[in-house]
């Protein structure tokens, strides 16, 4: 009798691997699914068919129901340009070029290094945009879109202003607006699919492109389109893989189990294993062997491989529960399954995994059980790791040098910017708990969240004049609430409260927006203009 409980299958989600320690031979690389991925082409390669979700949806509910009658409209709006990353709605206003271009900066290596540019018209639009944003009040973006209907960080923030209100399918509908206008933009040797385009994310102008893509991802795979918001997760990725400034491999191993893609999560943890230490990452830890195990599971293999994956798959769990015990009661509290006592008892399972860990690692841990549970409650799923949870018990009861050599290591003393990032872009409330107080406490915009130290600025705002005898609005707001804010601050201390004053206000109007309820602007009758927008 199986000591965990069982679940009913969760027929929605696909079940989570782990990638852990180090694969020493590389012999097991099975057969790409459906041809999508294979082994000659680089790691990374983008296919264009796999960006657009109806080709997903059209696999699931077929062409007839998904396109219904959208062809005779399409006919209508003859003058929008094909893209790639998103179809253009007949509800947009028309495009016209907004001041946004892409350079080629150089060539090294074969890889293109490219860049966003903004022209001065949208270099002014840019700042009534940040003047908007000081207002705190979402109408003043509203009215910003409606003269520039394609400034993308006006799309982003009342994006999320948007979804706040619970309101998404405007809020989806605005990340797509803010990628088709970059697209707009991309210089004509600029490939999605390569794999060889780099930008720069200390750049300010590129930031909103790979915002755009992380927030509309997470919107396909909200909607059931796994296989799609994958294919957008290694488009980030491709953008700049040494530095991933939205740490999205902190994501690319859920999207490739939802979407089944084992063979591409497998090969991932082999070639990128020995100089990105991804064993190091829990989510990694736990979802490769997941992956060994699902493709342990298929039939249609050859024996040889199906025994090769099921080998692999209990070394890598066994060594996920030894260097990563903290992420086990959580999981299996999540799915509301109850171990049994040998496991509750044990000390290694228990409590003190939790606190003896660091909060880094906590944000990390806590990220991948909020994000990742349901595609463990697979009763097959528990079945197969039950046995690998006391096989483990017995290596540390007999105090086997792998859990020693563990224990020894100190992981994540801190974490680094770029996973602050994506724990606050990707909004799972059990990481964002864990958040420490120097994030929490300063101010985060939906349209640059958590900007690079060492950005690389190529236009400032102009100083605003200010005339203490006349305080703004915005200033005698800030009073209101914060009694020791004062604009006139000539010594340093002063300068340093009034910043985290500032800070503390900030962090404030966050939690304030979410119940803000803002009018619809007037409408006008000109269809091409004010009115399109809505």
């Amino acid at each position: 009798m199986p000591c965990f409980a069982s679940l009913k299958e969760d027929n929605d989600l696909e079940d989570i691997d782990s990638l852990l320690e180090r694969i020493e031979d590389p012999g097991l690389v099975p057969q790409s699914q459906g041809g999508i991925i294979t082994d000659s082409r680089p790691l990374l390669y983008v296919e264009h068919r796999n960006l657009n979700p109806e080709n997903e949806l059209k696999r699931y509910f077929g062409a007839r129901a998904v396109l219904g009658d959208q062809r005779p409209r399409q006919r209508q709006r003859q003058y929008v340009r094909s893209m790639w990353l998103t179809a253009p709605k007949n509800t947009w206003p028309r495009y016209s070029k907004t001041g946004i271009t892409m350079q080629l900066l150089d060539t090294r290596r074969g890889v293109q290094h490219f860049t966003f540019e903004h022209h001065r018209e949208y270099q002014q639009v840019q700042f009534k945009f940040l003047d908007a944003v000081e207002s705190m009040d979402p109408n003043n973006i509203v009215l910003l879109l409606q003269m520039n209907p394609y400034h993308v960080d006006s799309l982003l923030q009342l994006s999320d202003v948007c979804r706040m209100q619970e309101d998404q399918e405007m809020a989806r509908d605005l990340i797509e607006r803010a990628l088709y206008s970059l697209e707009c933009a991309f210089h004509p040797v600029f490939s999605l699919t390569s794999g060889t385009c780099r930008l720069d994310y200390r750049r300010p102008e590129n930031r909103a492109f790979f915002l755009a893509l992380f927030k509309h991802l997470m919107f396909l795979e909200k909607r059931g389109c796994p296989r799609t918001a994958l294919e957008f997760c290694k488009l980030i990725l491709s953008l700049d893989p040494e530095n991933d400034p939205l740490c999205v491999l902190l994501l690319i191993d859920f999207l490739s189990l939802r979407a089944r893609e084992y063979t591409f999560l497998t090969r991932l943890f082999q070639e990128w294993e020995s100089h990105r230490n991804l064993s190091q990452l829990p989510n990694f830890a736990f979802s490769v062997p997941l992956a060994y195990f699902f493709l342990s599971q298929q039939e249609e293999r050859p024996e040889l491989e199906r025994s090769q994956a099921r080998e692999r798959a209990a070394r890598l769990i066994q060594l996920a529960l030894i260097m990563f015990p903290s992420v086990l009661m959580p999981l299996l509290d999540h799915c509301s399954v109850q171990p049994d006592a040998r496991v509750t008892s044990h000390p290694f399972f228990g409590l003190n995994a939790q606190i003896s860990q660091s909060p880094a690692l906590n944000q990390l841990t806590s990220l991948y059980v909020g994000r990742t549970h349901t595609l463990w409650k697979d009763p097959a799923v528990m079945a197969w790791l039950e046995p690998h949870v006391h096989e483990v018990l017995r290596m540390v009861d007999a105090q086997d040098a792998l859990v020693q050599e563990a224990e020894r290591k100190i992981r994540y003393q801190s974490a680094p910017r770029n996973i602050y990032r994506h724990i606050i872009l990707s909004e799972m409330k059990e990481a964002t708990a864990a958040l420490p107080l120097e994030v929490t406490s300063q101010p985060v915009m939906g349209f640059d969240p958590l900007p690079p130290l060492d950005s690389i600025v190529s236009y400032t705002r102009p100083e605003r004049t200010s005339h203490p005898s006349n305080e703004s609005t915005l200033s005698l707001f800030f009073r209101s609430l914060l009694p020791n804010f004062n604009l006139q601050v000539g010594e340093a201390g002063a300068a340093q409260d009034l910043n985290q004053g500032v800070n503390r206000l900030m962090a404030a109007m966050r939690d304030m927006l979410a119940n803000i309820q803002f009018q619809e602007p007037p409408r006008d009758d000109n269809p091409e203009g004010d009115g399109d927008w809505d």
